[in-house]
């Protein structure tokens, strides 16, 4: 089935009310893995797209805590050994963490939504000229949120502010949040910022960074046959804007989106990373059994004593 068919059907489903019967039931996930492995299989050049935190690994009320897993390593780990792979982890977080986490491996990043990239075998360049003088402003109201909401507090990256509710308590914390939101309208248009609300987060940052602008470098770069995109959240929605119309886009999470597939959770997103790395595995051990009887051909013929 092709990308334009299957996402015709999805449009169907949701337009006669079905997408909810279908999207809660067990299979949901592994109905698109098959579609998904069917045109990678296919492949020579892919491109993998992926957001971090509510995509590759549940939410935690500290950043910090949201540490990937063996199985994630693995994961990512089977994909990018692939040759035909280029496997990219477009991420909020700061550069530090996924250096950490991420910097050793075989992959591309991506980090504060855009500000920083880093190309596999190379150092993090900045996107763009930025600035970080705005935040002798902004801080401040920030402040008077932590101060006022119990259990929130303020995360500061190189070129972003970001406001943290998730261990306040919920109604408090949305109500904060659009207070906050409009007091820092007007104070962003003058300074030339962007404000966006997030899972249970604020953040200021400058005008014009997003995953968007940030993941036109890969798409660019190369002739792919196959983009996968997966993300949970509201920025990854510019990632998913600049992608090609041929392109995979899977959002964890329901309508509306302009994803043109839909997952309900982490585990989801982790079936189809194993399928697809399952898929390498075994698509490295047919070319070796392949290569190896091209060699004993050639032995046969009489090539060791050409």
């Amino acid at each position: 089935m092709t990308l334009k068919r299957v996402s015709a059907f999805m449009r169907r489903l949701f337009r006669a009310g079905e997408f909810w019967r279908v999207f809660f039931q067990e299979n949901f996930a592994l109905e698109l893995v098959d579609i998904l492995i069917g045109e990678y299989r296919k492949s020579e050049r892919r491109l993998i797209l992926l957001d971090y935190d509510g995509t590759l690994v549940p939410f935690a009320d500290k950043p910090s805590d949201a540490e990937p897993d063996e199985d994630l390593l693995e994961l990512l780990g089977s994909l990018a050994r692939d040759d035909r792979n280029e496997v990219v982890i477009v991420s909020g977080r700061d550069r530090s963490f996924l250096e950490k986490w991420f910097g050793g491996r075989q992959l591309g990043l991506v980090a504060e939504h855009g500000a920083w990239v880093r190309v596999k075998g190379a150092g993090w360049r900045l996107t763009g000229p930025l600035e970080d003088g705005w935040k002798r402003e902004v801080f401040p109201l920030l402040e008077e949120c932590v101060k006022n909401t119990p259990g929130s507090f303020i995360e500061e990256k190189s070129f972003s502010l970001v406001w943290h509710y998730r261990k306040a308590d919920p109604l408090v914390g949305r109500m904060r949040a659009r207070s906050l939101k409009e007091k820092l309208t007007s104070l962003a248009a003058r300074l030339g910022l962007e404000v966006s609300e997030g899972n249970m987060v604020v953040e200021v940052k400058n005008l014009g960074v997003n995953k968007g602008r940030a993941v036109l470098y890969w798409t660019s770069k190369a002739d792919w046959d196959f983009i996968l995109a997966i993300g949970d959240d509201v920025t990854d929605e510019d990632m998913f804007a600049a992608l090609p119309s041929q392109s995979y886009s899977v959002k964890v999470g329901v309508p509306p989106s302009q994803a043109k597939f839909f997952v309900r959770s982490v585990e989801d997103v982790r079936t189809i990373l194993r399928g697809l790395a399952e898929s390498s595995m075994h698509s490295h051990a047919h070319d070796n059994v392949h290569h190896k009887k091209r060699i004993f051909s050639w032995f046969l013929e009489g090539g060791a004593t050409g």
